[in-house]
């Protein structure tokens, strides 16, 4: 799109490119809404590119956030569906595949903390149970000698979040939604009470509602914006024979194998503003994590390391919420859980933004 300001009013323009805006606006466009995406950057360039697509809920459950439990389980139900329809819509094959999860001990006090996980685990009626470190390798060949146990979660699943991405561009052209790039957004617009648009890099975008799907950029659009902070986290991908067939997981790290011989370790949790440079340490502490358990993982070639911004918010929930003006509606703080909670997030999105739900998810503080 070359001149924004002649840009003709849309129902609904959509600030951020990633899984989750491009989501929203996927569905947003399917409820028969006129949709623009705006994208600082390139579609899925920043956290999507370097998430590693684990869609496990089991195995991420923490003490003291069994509300977000709650929705990381529902956004779970969510994928089969969402895949296969993206999937035949698209005519991209996304990687969406079902291994399970093994969670695994590397050390005496790995078994203690993964024990007390398990403990939470079956206490919320979760698919996870424990298996000795014998049982771990006759699951898991791979795994090294040292493990001494793990938590065996078979109903988690995986996705790749770049094939993702390509699909949902294809299946918004298909739906004739525009997603124009280089496209840096300054603020929300707003009169009486209601918003009217952007104002852009670009020249001002018109619009009756706007969807604030930015990441941790989305808190500096608008004074009722939620509080969102970014949360560094440098990942690594290699190239090779599959190491497992399901998603391995230490206190440390997880390894993901795709069907294609990519590998994907990750990732790092840093509370480092809005630096993204990868660093040797933390491709370091990724690459020991994983050989710990995996030790094979040294024959295989490195093909990329890269970091990525979670946008992360004060109680780890992300905020799924109408707030400020009339027709702003905010998509943002999904932290590690962005690729897993996008089709739910897409589903309530829209039922905001066609006037049928006022739900909030979240916390505003």
């Amino acid at each position: 799109m070359s001149d924004m300001a002649n840009t003709r009013e849309r129902d609904v323009v959509v600030v951020g490119a990633g899984i989750v805006g491009l989501a929203c606006a996927w569905r947003a466009a399917q409820a028969g809404l006129s949709v623009l995406v705006v994208e600082r950057d390139e579609p899925g360039g920043a956290a999507s590119a370097a998430a590693a697509g684990m869609l496990a809920p089991v195995t991420e459950a923490v003490f003291g956030e069994q509300e977000l439990l709650r929705l990381n389980m529902a956004g779970r139900a969510e994928w089969p569906g969402f895949a296969a329809e993206l999937s035949e819509r698209s005519g991209l094959d996304i990687d969406y595949a079902e291994t399970g999860a093994l969670f695994v001990a590397a050390d005496r006090d790995d078994v203690g903390e993964l024990r007390r996980l398990n403990e939470l685990q079956r206490s919320l009626g979760l698919d996870a149970r424990w298996v000795t470190g014998r049982d771990c390798r006759r699951l898991e060949p791979g795994l090294s000698p040292r493990v001494g146990g793990g938590v065996l979660a078979p109903n988690e699943a995986a996705v790749d979040p770049r094939a993702v991405v390509r699909a949902l561009v294809a299946v918004l052209d298909q739906e004739g939604v525009e997603v124009a790039t280089g496209c840096e957004v300054e603020r929300v617009e707003e009169s009486a009470g209601r918003v009217t648009g952007l104002v852009t890099s670009r020249g001002p975008v018109r619009a009756a509602r706007v969807l604030v799907a930015a990441g941790p950029w989305s808190g500096s659009l608008h004074d009722a914006a939620p509080k969102v902070r970014p949360v560094k986290g440098q990942i690594v991908r290699l190239r090779g024979a599959a190491l497992a067939k399901r998603i391995i997981r230490t206190p440390r790290c997880y390894v993901v194998c795709r069907p294609g011989g990519e590998i994907v370790v990750g990732a790092t949790m840093e509370e480092r503003g809005f630096d993204a440079t990868v660093t040797a340490g933390g491709v370091h502490r990724l690459l020991e994590a994983a050989w710990e358990v995996l030790p094979d993982i040294e024959e295989r070639e490195l093909v990329e390391a890269s970091a990525g911004l979670r946008p992360g918010t004060p109680d780890n929930r992300p905020v799924i919420a109408a707030a400020g003006p009339e027709g702003l509606v905010w998509a943002t703080g999904h932290h590690r859980s962005g690729v897993l909670l996008a089709p739910i997030t897409a589903t309530m999105v829209t039922r905001m933004l066609v006037g049928s739900s006022a739900a909030v998810v979240g916390s505003r503080g």
